[in-house]
């Protein structure tokens, strides 16, 4: 028994029928663009410092280590070396 159609649809015909594009459609590059508010720049911004912070040790040893070396000689805490110290605590906060 040979079947070449089922309920009037002949299959083999439909599968013959079908033709095959070789050739691909070009696809025109439009200007796709982006706007990001202010609102998520500052957010990128908090974030990428936060990370900053969590990578860079809070305590430079090597430099506590310099400072508590330089206090131990009674020359080094003269009015001059007073004086600068206030400086550049006062220029860090912008005064």
């Amino acid at each position: 028994m040979m079947i070449d159609k089922i309920l009037g649809v002949n299959p083999v015909n439909n599968v013959q029928s079908t033709k095959r594009t070789n050739a691909t459609s070009s696809v025109k590059a439009g200007s796709d663009s982006i706007s990001v508010s202010d609102e998520a720049k500052k957010l990128s911004d908090a974030y990428y410092l936060n990370q900053v912070a969590k990578e860079t040790p809070s305590v430079r040893s090597e430099l506590v280590e310099q400072i508590k070396e330089k206090i131990k000689d009674p020359n080094y805490l003269s009015s001059a070396t007073i004086e600068a110290t206030a400086d550049r605590i006062l220029a860090a906060y912008g005064f």
